[in-house]
């Protein structure tokens, strides 16, 4: 069915059709806009389904019904009027009957910006309240008190600060802030989700800094917040203290890669240092190790994925003594290590390289290194050797190729100087 088919339905049945969200706000932010988002005015289910028979009834409390238009299954909601009436996303009570106008269903919606409709088939607007001048300002603003009645809305709207490089307004801080306690108690998965999505933004440090300014981040993420005024040794760290480190770090690794998981691990690379007592600063000796235990306790919280987990866990341990090794057999085991990891070694390195600022030879080589020693199989192995002696034959192998290998890429290095 073509959207214009779908339209000319809905207006003979008695309706009218508005598209909205982030389809009608990405149009307006110049961006590609994506998936369509439908709602329809001035009709019952009944109406809607003798015209649609063959539609999918997905929600549960009002309805939502999925279509095929235009080839794409497309969402169509019915406008809806909701009253607050118990704890997070789910406590509403909601009313769709046809005497709600758009004007309702865009004043429970949360911000400006995601406030905008467009009529069809004629493309007329309706803004009122102001959604394009707040894009047009690069601002986040809330519609009404409605912002509060989903607690994850905080979330939502440091994340599209990060995503867009908006600003929230200081009321809409406010309402953020006056979401805590219900934000609290909302499922790990929700929190994970928008946590997901800021990593996946161009500056990924903007949604904590966002959460700090609404006095939220200690509440929320108190493993970020506790960085805060852990000084570090200004000579290596002229950014300033542990968070505005590992805000640099993660903002440097989202440059270099779409992978969530290695900026996921940039962020938990120095959690350790928030623990690091007072007497012992500006120094952090020993933040990795502290480091497990504290990550241990946010993902026993908040129950993160595992790939991120384990990625984290990784980096956490290596990321100190990966740029300062010495011993060839440490590089290599290291770089074995890294292959079998959740990260590839190019995303260990962009983490690397952000902390550290540079990479040493073995890790900046490290793909013609692996190569080499991936040269040595088992089935070379002296005869009579069996189970791990096979294992540490192998290891053993592999070390004296890299040794060799590194020594001939450092000579060469050295030639062309």
């Amino acid at each position: 069915m073509t959207e214009e088919a779908f339209v000319e339905a809905v207006r003979r049945a008695g309706g009218r059709v508005f598209l909205v969200g982030g389809w009608v706000r990405d149009r307006f932010r110049g961006v590609p806009a994506h998936d369509k988002d439908y709602v329809v005015c001035g009709l019952n289910e009944e109406a809607f389904c003798a015209s649609f028979p063959d539609a999918f009834r997905a929600g549960k409390s009002f309805p939502v019904y999925r279509l095929p238009i235009d080839g794409k299954t497309a969402e169509v909601a019915f406008a809806r009027r909701e009253r607050k009436t118990g704890a997070g996303y789910r406590g509403f009570d909601v009313i769709f009957d046809p005497s709600v106008t758009i004007e309702e269903d865009l004043y429970r919606r949360d911000t400006t910006m995601n406030s905008i409709a467009m009529e069809l088939p004629k493309g007329n607007l309706l803004d009122p309240y102001g959604g394009r001048a707040d894009i047009r300002e690069g601002m986040i603003r809330a519609v009404s008190s409605h912002f509060t009645e989903d607690p994850v809305r905080a979330l939502r709207a440091a994340r599209q600060s990060a995503e867009f490089g908006f600003t929230v307004e200081p009321g809409t801080l406010r309402y953020m802030k006056a979401c805590e306690k219900e934000l609290l108690a909302e499922p790990s998965e929700r929190l994970v989700g928008e946590l997901e999505r800021a990593l996946r933004s161009p500056q990924p440090s903007r949604f904590f800094r966002t959460l700090l300014a609404a006095d939220l981040l200690k509440s929320i993420f108190p493993e970020i917040a506790a960085l805060i005024g852990k000084t570090q040794p200004a000579a290596f760290h002229p950014e300033g203290d542990s968070f505005e480190h590992i805000m640099l770090v993660v903002d440097t690794v989202a440059q270099e890669t779409d992978d969530v998981v290695a900026r996921f691990a940039g962020l938990a690379h120095d959690l350790g240092k928030g623990t690091t007592p007072a007497d012992m600063l500006p120094h952090h000796y020993g933040h990795e190790i502290r480091g497990l235990d504290v990550f241990d306790a946010w993902d026993a919280r908040m129950h993160f994925p595992r790939r991120w987990s384990e990625a984290a866990r990784f980096v956490i341990r290596e990321h100190m003594r990966g740029p300062r090794m010495k011993k060839k057999g440490k590089m290599a085991r290291l770089l074995l290590d890294i292959d079998k990891s959740s990260l590839t070694l190019d995303e260990f390195n962009a983490v690397i390289r952000a902390d550290s600022h540079g990479l040493p030879l073995y890790l900046a080589g490290g793909a013609f290194f692996l190569s080499v020693m991936k040269t040595v199989s088992g089935r070379d192995a002296p005869e009579g050797l069996q189970g791990r002696e096979i294992g540490e034959w192998i290891f053993a192998r592999q070390c004296e190729v890299f040794r060799k290998a590194y020594a001939d890429v450092l000579r060469a290095l050295n030639t062309s100087s």
